[in-house]
């Protein structure tokens, strides 16, 4: 795969997975003007996940019966659509619609990591899924910091549409640019690969991964989704812009995590998540000092996002190594775990923050982050297959 083609891969997961967390820095804003009370703001990232979650089960498995590459541009163009019904919603309803509508077609992030899988090589396949995955993470991370600044000069409603223009004109070029997702064999029947997503979770790696990343990105959604209400009140007062310029934080953090596809090609799969894993619990003890010092929960932010990125690469380079004949609809139902792990840590974080302030979202963030670090000592500890006998049972099947 040529650096051209990742690279366009990777701009289209960033674009698609910003439309979900851009609301981040702008929940007050947003919240203020469209009534919603501040313990409920969680529920503005909550329900792009929820919407997420719907896609990840009716959606993501059609990459194994279509052409991935008409998909995509199908689902950018329809996520944005989602994002211009927020973007001139009234009410609370209409908004809260629109963000599910953009759910539900940004899992066009998974089609792609799926594109980029079933079109690597397997010596470079998790090379090809960190670079292409590192768009999902300067989606999130500097989506933010374009959130934060174009709240500041035009308003919250203009982070909606600037990101309607920028998914159709990705859908365009992904439709000009990118080959037919050219397959052998004939494909399974749509409903038949859904149904098989439930013998999936009768596997032990997809179980065990599944739940690190429940996990891993609750610990994640509990940070990104409740760190502005603290930053925004006293002591600090932030605006919006400064809030989001946090994310250069975060990533810088993630894309120094790059090599996870590397280590994860080389065999280390499994032990860098353990070690990305036991850093995620660390990382909150600079992120809980947030009301003492704005550097500390930046070291703490840098270093989140860097094992998040690592333990997340890490995963799918070992379900897309095990599953060949079957990459969207196995990356599709891992993350199912990180959108229900995302929601929760989002809905949860304001509610805790409100009853007892910014110790106990961090004291969430990090209970979250010791039970993924358990769920891989438990899995660890048992005999372990390998990625290509497990793929040749699962053929056999």
């Amino acid at each position: 795969m040529g650096v051209w083609r990742r690279l366009l891969l990777a701009v289209v997961c960033g674009v698609a997975v910003a439309s979900i967390y851009t609301a981040q820095p702008v929940l007050e804003p947003m919240g203020r003007e469209l009534g919603i009370p501040t313990e409920l703001t969680g529920w503005i990232v909550a329900t792009g996940q929820v919407g997420y979650l719907a896609g990840l089960v009716l959606l993501v498995p059609l990459g194994d019966v279509l052409d991935r590459r008409w998909l995509i541009a199908a689902h950018l163009a329809l996520t944005a659509a989602g994002m211009i019904l927020t973007a001139s919603a009234q009410a609370a309803w209409a908004a809260f619609a629109g963000l599910a509508v953009a759910g539900v077609f940004a899992v066009v992030v998974q089609t792609t990591v799926a594109y980029a899988a079933s079109t690597s090589a397997p010596s470079e396949r998790g090379t090809n899924i960190g670079v292409v995955t590192s768009g999902v993470v300067v989606g999130i991370l500097g989506g933010r910091v374009l959130a934060g600044w174009l709240a500041q000069v035009w308003g919250w409603r203009s982070v909606y549409l600037v990101l309607a223009a920028l998914a159709l004109a990705v859908a365009a070029l992904a439709l000009a640019v990118l080959p037919a997702d050219e397959r052998t064999g004939r494909p399974a029947g749509y409903l038949r690969v859904v149904a098989s997503l439930g013998g999936l979770f009768r596997e032990r790696l997809f179980l065990a991964r599944g739940l690190i990343a429940f996990f891993l990105f609750a610990s994640f959604g509990t940070l990104w989704s409740g760190m502005a209400l603290p930053l925004a009140g006293a002591p600090w007062h932030l605006s919006e812009a400064q809030i989001g310029l946090f994310g250069l934080a975060g990533l810088a953090g993630a894309l120094g995590a790059a090599r996870a596809g590397r280590w994860a090609d080389s065999g280390r799969a499994i032990p860098v998540t353990g070690l990305a894993l036991a850093l995620l619990i660390a990382s909150w003890v600079g992120i809980a000092q947030l009301r003492w010092s704005l550097w500390l929960l930046a070291a703490g932010v840098f270093l989140l996002d860097f094992t998040v990125q690592a333990a997340h690469v890490s995963n799918q380079h070992l379900l897309a190594s095990a599953h060949t004949d079957r990459t969207s609809s196995v990356i599709g139902g891992h993350m199912v775990f990180y959108s229900l792990g995302s929601a929760l840590g989002a809905a949860a974080t304001t509610v805790v923050f409100a009853a007892t302030g910014w110790a106990g979202s961090s004291l969430l963030g990090a209970g979250f982050a010791c039970c993924a670090l358990v769920v891989w000592a438990i899995d660890r500890r048992r005999p372990a297959r390998s990625a290509a006998r497990l793929a040749e049972e699962t053929r056999a099947r």
